[in-house]
């Protein structure tokens, strides 16, 4: 929202000599909008200002007077919403740390009603009818503890008032307390769209004048820190042209801000690159150089005595300068700098794109990697793109639009909400300015979609993240990728899911653990590209091997992987259930296919004829019990086969090729995907796998000799706890229970073989 410059006079060229009446005093900026105030669009301050206040004496202002508005003839109570309510006593009593934020958060929102403006005044000239510039005033009063700041941008209605300063969404109010819990940290209130509320940090009381574009009525907001309400007035006698002016009542605490020297530090600090003027009202010395009257008198007096003394004229003589210290007041700019993405990058430092990523995303922490060019010929775009240095703390961008990419056409700012049509959804945490010389000023949704121009400028884009992305990886420091790969890998893997065409540049981004990376990064749960897990493979090795599983342990324990590993194969850790979708859509990554160790006839390598024999031997042995376990099953295996990959388990699940695993099975019950039989149909072709050197195996086989009805209960058993390492969930876990229980008993797992046979107990 547009913050007001009151009590100021304008820039000496616009007053001339003599006191203004209160009508004619100097003109303030009105309010600005709802959006003006939440999506940061401030108007700039060029309306006329009231005297008084913010004046040492009357006498200095160059024939300005302020005045007081009437009485408001309208005055509504207003209670604030509950959330509201609930996020200004956390803002008064719980923020103490980077308070000056503030004037980040107020400059930011009269930027944004700045913008609104411009692009009104462009697409319809009746829109700029007052003529006042674009800019924003900021002006400070120490006697009566005051900051003011002042927008010419869109302003307000009543309207807008109640709903922008009285409600917002519940959530960014729960967003913001979950982090707040987190941080505890004022630099965090603009990353939920609560910004305006940040003058709660230094004020006891704000108020806020707004006039619309739009409007002849000039409103007034007022609440004090703590209250539960607010009050709407509207003023007759306003001085406000168009935008916003906001007052601060600054607490007894906040009083050392209210100074213009410790403003334009922090002007400058967070604003710098704000397009639209920023003008801070302050003192400043000036050396003259005036006439020395005494001086030239004298020097006269003895030019004319010396031509008496010569019987000849006096010469003429030059007048004689001093210089004097005069102290002046007056509006100066504290932006001076131009549109960064408007220069070359050579001719821009590291950290000035820094300064600006701060600054113009509300952002406390340097950017990890910042892209700034120009493409010209058949169409023209400058852009800066930035990688965060760190995650949001809201985590739905994915789901939602992230606003995170600002559009701009001949440098007018258009809309922050195309992020979806200038870079694919994986990319939705990249934020940057894109500043385009080709496109319409009325550019809507329909054009960029339909637009040749944009279609370009998304591909380069969509180039210049990849290439950011690659640089970070390369970096010397593995850690720098590995904490952006922990707060965005996400993204690349949805990437490498739905971008087809830049799938095979994801997919070396992408980044896994695996069974050599403890070894390989020295820690666990280091991370290793597909690119480095090629490089180490075996000779005659063909196949990317992977194993998905819920975690580290999980899968170091699986049963799948012992005949690989046992080979000192690598086998690539898949820890989070889209990992697999990836692999699935990847297919395969430096002409090496991918082989999910959970399937079937996955081997470590080809098998000697001695192996072969070996297996052969032991299937006929084995033959009668695989006949057993197969019948005692039925429908719930496909098959049941003598393994020549187990090594230390007694038998696993494993799937056919074109089954589900137990990750999908898991995402297509939580998605509710597929019809009933169809899922059937896919969870039934399982396969289990015996091995044949297992005590567990051998002692199957003899109870099968002597007891086949224990022999029976003890193959369900078998299964199920077989099921259960592969990751699968157990169908009957009643009835498993039951059989544990009886085999804890001494029961041998045969219900009835010791009395009655022991019922597991489920407690809901």
């Amino acid at each position: 929202m547009a913050l007001r410059v009151a009590r100021i006079p304008r820039h000496a060229g616009s007053v001339s000599g003599g006191s203004l009446a209160c009508p004619g005093a100097l003109p303030l900026a009105r309010p600005s909008s709802r959006p003006a105030l939440f999506s940061r669009s401030l108007q700039s301050l060029r309306a006329p200002l009231a005297c008084g206040s913010l004046l040492p004496q009357p006498a200095r202002v160059a024939g300005g007077v302020r005045c007081r508005s009437a009485a408001a003839d309208v005055s509504e109570e207003h209670t604030y919403q509950a959330e509201v309510d609930r996020l200004l006593d956390m803002i008064v009593n719980s923020l103490y740390s980077n308070r000056e934020v503030f004037v980040r958060e107020l400059v930011s929102n009269a930027s944004d009603a700045l913008d609104k403006m411009r692009l009104q005044a462009l697409q319809s000239a009746d829109e700029y009818k007052t003529g006042e510039a674009l800019e924003i005033r900021i002006s400070c009063d120490r006697e009566r503890r005051e900051i003011v700041i002042e927008d010419t941008g869109v302003g307000m209605t009543k309207e807008d008032l109640v709903s922008s300063l009285g409600t917002i969404a519940r959530s960014g109010t729960a967003k913001f307390m979950e982090a707040l819990k987190d941080k505890g940290d004022a630099n965090l209130i603009g990353q939920f769209g609560v910004g305006f509320y940040s003058a709660f940090l230094v004020a006891d009381r704000v108020t806020v004048q707004t006039k619309s574009n739009r409007s002849d009525v000039q409103w007034r907001w007022e609440s004090a820190a703590g209250a539960h309400s607010y009050r709407v007035s509207q003023e007759p006698e306003g001085d406000l042209r168009r935008g916003t002016r906001v007052t601060l009542h600054l607490k007894e605490d906040a009083l050392d801000l209210a100074d213009a020297r410790k403003l334009s530090e922090l002007v400058k600090q967070y604003s710098e690159f704000i397009a639209f003027p920023i003008k801070l009202w302050q003192s400043r010395t000036d050396s003259v150089r005036v006439v020395d009257e005494e001086a030239t008198q004298k020097a006269r007096a003895e030019a004319e005595a010396k031509a008496v003394a010569e019987g000849g004229e006096a010469a003429e003589v030059e007048p004689v300068y001093r210089t004097e210290e005069v102290s002046k007041q007056d509006w100066e700019v504290q932006n001076d700098s131009k549109p960064l993405w408007t220069r070359a990058a050579k001719d821009t430092s590291r950290e000035e794109q820094n300064a600006f990523f701060r600054s113009t995303f509300k952002e406390f922490v340097d950017p990890l990697a910042v892209a700034q060019f120009s493409v010209e010929g058949t169409f023209e775009f400058a852009s800066i793109l930035c990688v965060p240095g760190m995650p949001p703390f809201d985590q739905s961008s994915l789901t939602s639009k992230p606003r995170n990419i600002r559009l701009y056409v001949k440098r007018v700012f258009i809309s922050d909400e195309f992020d979806g049509d200038l870079l694919p959804r994986w990319a939705g945490f990249v934020k940057g300015v894109v500043d385009s010389q080709d496109l319409p000023l009325n550019v809507s949704r329909e054009i960029l979609q339909e637009s040749r121009v944009v279609r370009a400028i998304r591909r380069q884009l969509v180039k210049r993240t990849l290439d950011m992305l690659s640089e970070v990886a390369a970096r010397p420091e593995r850690r720098e990728y590995a904490e952006f790969w922990e707060g965005f890998g996400r993204y690349l893997k949805v990437g490498a899911i739905e971008d087809a065409a830049n799938r095979a540049d994801l997919a070396k981004l992408l980044r896994f653990q695996s069974s050599a990376t403890a070894a390989q990064g020295g820690e666990e749960g280091a991370l290793t590209s597909l690119a480095e897990y090629v490089s180490r493979m075996q000779e005659g090795q063909t196949q990317i091997y992977f194993l998905v599983a819920p975690s580290r342990a999980a899968a170091e324990q699986s049963p799948f992987a012992e005949g690989l590993r046992s080979k000192g194969l690598e086998v690539l850790y898949l820890l989070e259930p889209v990992d697999e979708i990836v692999v699935m859509n990847l297919a395969q990554f430096d002409g090496k296919q991918f082989a999910d160790v959970s399937r079937e006839d996955v081997q470590a390598a080809e098998q000697s004829d001695e192996s072969k024999k070996s297996l052969e031997e032991a299937s006929e042995a084995l033959a009668p019990l695989t006949s057993f376990v197969k019948n005692a099953l039925g429908d719930r295996v496909e098959k049941v086969v003598v393994s020549s990959r187990l090594t230390d388990s007694p038998a696993m699940v494993v799937l056919s090729k074109h089954g589900w695993s137990s990750n999908m099975e898991r995402i297509a019950r939580a998605q509710s995907m597929g019809e009933p039989r169809e899922a059937e149909y896919m969870r039934g072709r399982r396969i289990l796998e015996i091995n044949p050197d297992h005590a567990v195996v051998r002692h199957l086989k003899d109870l099968l000799q002597a007891d086949e009805g224990a022999a029976r209960e003890h193959v369900q058993l078998l299964y199920d706890a077989a099921a259960l390492a592969g990751g699968y969930d157990v169908e009957a876990p009643r009835e498993f229970a039951a059989r544990v229980y009886r085999l804890l008993a001494g029961d041998g797992g045969v219900a009835g073989a010791a009395g009655k046979p022991i019922q597991a107990e489920v407690v809901v």
